[in-house]
């Protein structure tokens, strides 16, 4: 059983930065992959990152390309969401995931508000 909890969310104004950070508890098997969604109110929930546990390859969805950075810490069993130029758009509960293995987990989501 994995548990992730997600921290880092809060209210910013346009063109900041947040850092979004996802506790891992138990075993991250290296063909795992994290990963960060979103979703905005009435919106369809989409892919913003992910990175492959063991050789560090990300994945980027093309609104994000060029702003967030993800990143892992295996000693610290974490990823990480650094998000640059925030928009407007960008506004969504970030959820951070585990997939790849027999189940997906699902982390609680935090809230990002960006303003204008």
């Amino acid at each position: 059983q994995v548990q992730l909890v997600e921290s880092g969310g809060g209210l910013v104004q346009a063109g900041g930065s947040l850092r979004l950070s996802c506790a891992a508890s138990g075993r991250i098997f290296s063909s795992n992959v994290m990963a960060w969604y979103r979703q905005a109110p009435g919106k369809e929930r989409e892919v913003v990152a992910n990175i492959v546990w063991s050789s560090g390859n990300t994945y980027y969805g093309d609104s994000v390309k060029g702003r967030f950075t993800i990143s892992r810490d295996k000693d610290r069993n974490a990823v990480y969401l650094q998000m640059n130029s925030l928009k407007p758009e960008d506004t969504a509960v970030y959820y951070c995931a585990l997939v790849g293995g027999q189940f997906d987990y699902w982390g609680q989501g935090t809230q990002v508000t960006v303003s204008s």
